[in-house]
């Protein structure tokens, strides 16, 4: 069998689940078997290279979780590390007389050559050993082990809220949510198993301790008390035999315990690095540092008697790092001004007649950023805004019915560094503040604590937040607050506007689009409709006063259905609306309460139902001719019955007659955004309602 064969055949067993029975039963093997010394050179060789390979495997990690088995291995290298322990103190109180050669090479080696032969200094190597491994690296280890587990228990359900909020607000798909929860319940079985490992690695480096004490105490018996060996012979041969186990052995739970501190103690950014791009980023980026450390070390290499020569060779070696650094970064800016300089001279257009093609069409949904946003939305430089706003249009269009139009978005110089603002037909119709290098810690109502921060307002929906540094984000989280990017932030701010102005978004193409989708399937349902007993206006203004209230339209099939059936009795927009809604009542007591959940609704008292009812008689359509008084009691007292509602965790109803229905709606839209206003004839008859206040004409 050649050595690819051989690669080949343990492809195979690895991917057949065999290998590591197979190699758990051969740690059994080895406590339990004699071994000769030349398995035991072999497999202590092994461990050198396994424990090697794990260290480079921390080091190159983009994050921890990409190593997530790492405390399933440190187990069973710390298990394989003890069996040859075992095997090699079984070897030398059997075979330690015959010599220093006894127990293989590798032992000798080290005992030999490692040491210089001498004991003392074997012995003050090996504790040094023991007590970095010991005293320092596993126990920090394992306490960063410990906090990390802790922080990431407590911090999970503020990052399970967050990728709720980015799942509402159309950021990322159920797919990608659930793959987010997988990542968070993974990283909690990581840290929380990490911790375990680190006990395992501390009590690896408590057993080599007592290891070399029971091979130097009785190898020392034996040699004398059964060999007859002098007793100067015995204390050469035993101890160089010891000493070099016990250097072989901790030298790889040295990498180890090393390699356990780098996966603990690594912080994950956006980027996802790896420990050397990391290093090269974090620390060698600044000149100001090299310089001022090049500086001081050649003062130090100035004063007599010093270690000239070195001291000044690396002040020579920051110094010039600094200056290539500083001259790197000088330059970047010149180039990217030369880069978009060239750019424009290719874009500008050559001089001619104006036509049609110069007078610029006014956006239907626009986004400007000032200049210090532009990062967010340039892909090169990783932006995540363009992606969210797509994933937002995805989400907001399947759940109005319709095909939302693209955001274009530039950059506008009037505007602040860090200012935002949404255009609707030209006009602002939002606009907030944002910082790319902080993350948005918002107060969803309970918090357990505060952060340090720019304190602010959500520009969404106006909440308390703070804007954070990300190394405060666990904390955040694990105080209850709900945090997010900059690119977050824009993103749910521009979702929120066009459902809000979803109206505004559908216009006649659009119509036809769904008129021509729906035809595909109903062709006899469209034609009977449109044109013939239904205008293509009239049936864009039925459709923009369903979502004037946040309707979805994507049941198109009821909705022309309906028309069919009324078009012959009116062709006005409110009438037929009303008769829509009616037919969608199911859908639209589904999306307040759920699939089966009581409806608790706010009623009118019958004589102030009354009065409204007379009130719109003579009025123009959709308007409500009532005294400014009663409005304003009327309005007060819905605002604290909803309040009530809304304390229970419910949604606040209102259930009217469907003459006023429309008239209410549109006069508490924007006062009480949170109230729905339904007609009776909107509430299936199956589901259960409970009235829980009724207002009269004093409110």
């Amino acid at each position: 069998m050649n050595f690819s064969e051989l690669v080949s055949l343990i492809r195979q067993k690895l991917k057949s689940g065999l290998a590591v029975p197979i190699a758990v039963l051969a740690l059994l093997g080895m406590v339990t078997i004699p071994m000769p010394p030349f398995l035991l050179d072999v497999f202590f060789t092994f461990n050198i290279v396994l424990s090697m390979v794990v260290l480079m495997v921390t080091i190159y990690a983009k994050r921890p979780l990409d190593f997530a088995i790492f405390p399933t291995v440190i187990l069973l290298a710390t298990l394989f590390r003890l069996s040859l322990n075992i095997a090699s103190t079984r070897v030398i109180l059997l075979e330690g007389h015959e010599g220093g050669a006894a127990a293989g090479k590798v032992i000798e080696a080290f005992g030999e050559f490692v040491i210089g032969g001498n004991y003392a200094v074997g012995l003050v190597v090996f504790a040094i050993l023991v007590v970095i491994n010991f005293v320092v690296i596993t126990k920090g280890a394992g306490r960063v082990a410990e906090v990390s587990a802790r922080f990431t228990l407590d911090s999970m359900p503020g990052k399970q809220m967050a990728i709720d909020a980015d799942l509402n607000a159309g950021l990322i798909t159920q797919q990608e949510a659930q793959q987010r929860r997988s990542e968070i319940a993974t990283e909690a079985e990581f840290y929380g198993s990490m911790d375990g490992a680190s006990k395992f690695v501390r009590g690896d480096a408590v057993a080599g301790i007592l290891i070399l004490f029971i091979n130097l105490i009785g190898g020392f018996a034996i040699g004398v008390g059964q060999h007859g060996m002098p007793f100067g012979d015995a204390a050469q041969v035993y101890t160089i035999l010891t000493l070099g186990d016990g250097l072989v052995a901790q030298i790889p739970a040295l990498l180890l315990s090393t390699a356990t501190a780098i996966i603990v103690t690594r912080v994950t950014g956006a980027e996802r690095k790896d420990m050397g791009e990391q290093l090269q980023m974090q620390m060698f980026s600044n000149p100001k540092a090299l310089g001022t450390t090049a500086a001081i070390v050649g003062i130090m290499g100035l004063i007599p008697g010093m270690p000239n020569l070195a001291f000044l060779s690396f002040a020579a070696i920051a110094g010039t790092g600094a200056y290539l650094i500083h001259r790197q970064q000088r330059l970047q800016p010149q180039q990217a001004e030369v880069a978009a300089a060239q750019e424009m001279e290719e874009e500008v257009p050559t001089s001619s007649e104006l036509s049609w093609e110069d007078v610029q069409s006014v956006d239907i949904l626009g986004l400007e950023v000032g200049y210090r946003l532009i990062s967010m939305v340039d892909q090169s430089q990783n932006g995540q805004l363009l992606n969210r706003i797509k994933g937002v249009r995805r989400k907001v269009s399947q759940e109005l019915g319709f095909l939302v139009p693209a955001v274009h978005i530039r950059d506008n110089l009037d505007l602040k560094p860090n200012q935002y603002r949404i255009l609707l037909m030209g006009v602002s119709s939002g606009e907030g503040e944002v910082f790319p290098d902080r993350e948005l810690a918002i107060n969803p109502g309970q918090v357990f604590g505060e952060v340090s921060g720019m304190a602010t307002k959500d520009p969404t929906f106006g909440l308390d937040a703070v804007w954070i540094a990300p190394s405060d984000q666990d904390q955040a989280q694990a105080l209850g607050y709900t945090v997010v990017d900059a690119s977050t932030v824009v993103a749910t701010h521009v979702s929120q506007l066009i459902q809000d102005y979803a109206y505004e978004l559908l216009g006649h193409d659009e119509t036809q689009q769904l008129l021509d989708k729906l035809k595909q399937t109903s062709p006899k349902l469209v034609d009977e409709l449109v044109p013939d007993k239904l205008s293509l206006a009239t049936l864009v203004k039925v459709l923009q006063n369903l979502l004037r209230e946040k309707v979805s339209i994507r049941d198109m099939r009821t909705i022309m259905e309906t028309l069919t059936e009324h078009a012959s009795r009116t062709q006005q927009p409110g009438e037929l609306t009303i008769a829509v809604r009616a037919a969608l009542g199911r859908s639209i007591v589904q999306e307040i309460v759920g699939g089966d959940g009581e409806l608790k609704v706010i009623t009118l008292d019958p004589s102030l139902e009354q009065i409204l009812l007379q009130a719109t008689q003579g009025a123009p359509e959709g308007q409500l001719a009532v005294e400014p008084s009663l409005a304003e009691r009327l309005h007060k007292a819905l605002k604290e019955q909803a309040e009530q509602v809304e304390i229970s965790g419910q949604q606040a109803v209102l259930l009217v007659a469907p003459q006023i229905r429309a008239q209410l709606a549109r006069l508490f839209r924007f006062s009480l955004p949170n109230l729905w206003v339904l007609a009776y004839s909107e509430v299936p008859e199956n589901r259960q309602i409970s009235v829980v206040a009724n207002i009269g004409q004093g409110g």
